[in-house]
């Protein structure tokens, strides 16, 4: 496994080794032991699973406020999307600056994205499946979000015209939320 720094702090691209030959491949997308020797101790408790039938469904920017704050660690078991982490820790040099990856089921890479982050992504391939582990259960009343295309943040995603979901339309820009400093940080 290889474990790259990104420009936002806590924030990790996961190279699984791959053990390929003519009948396919095989990979550990998780291991606890081995993440742990790589200073990244999580206790993931939940497993989340999506299909995103259309090229350009945008699903997020979302959090979880503390205490039910949110670790992800995030793949394409099929398809392929843009990823998107957007730091919301108000201490940190890099507050409200965000960091993208495309992650395929051909590159297998992941991305691990720690509390105290907006998490979104957008398909690139019809018929998409996206998988992410959590270390926090899934708390409706401390979900939140931001806008896809808040003009601070100005992400560059791969469409203008996504496909969201009416919560996602009616999400707040960066500068109307209240921002709470997640638990463990």
């Amino acid at each position: 496994m290889k474990v790259i720094d990104t420009k936002l702090d806590g924030v990790k691209i996961i190279e699984p080794k791959i053990f390929g030959d003519n009948r396919g491949y095989f990979m550990e997308s998780y291991n606890k032991e081995r993440f742990t020797e790589f200073g990244l101790d999580y206790t993931f408790i939940q497993d989340n699973h999506s299909l995103s039938k259309e090229i350009g469904v945008l699903r997020g920017l979302h959090y979880q406020d503390s205490p039910y704050a949110q670790t992800k660690l995030v793949r394409v078991i099929s398809g392929a999307i843009v990823d998107v982490a957007v730091d919301l820790r108000i201490e940190s040099s890099t507050f409200g600056e965000w960091f993208s990856i495309v992650l395929t089921e051909e590159n297998h890479r992941q991305l691990l994205i720690p509390k105290g982050f907006a998490h979104g992504f957008c398909t690139l391939v019809a018929n998409t499946q996206v998988t992410y582990k959590v270390d926090e259960i899934y708390s409706p009343e401390h979900d939140k979000g931001v806008k896809w295309n808040d003009p601070d943040l100005s992400i560059q995603w791969p469409t203008v015209t996504p496909i969201l979901s009416t919560k996602d339309m009616k999400l707040p820009e960066l500068k109307d939320i209240k921002i709470p400093v997640p638990k463990g940080i």
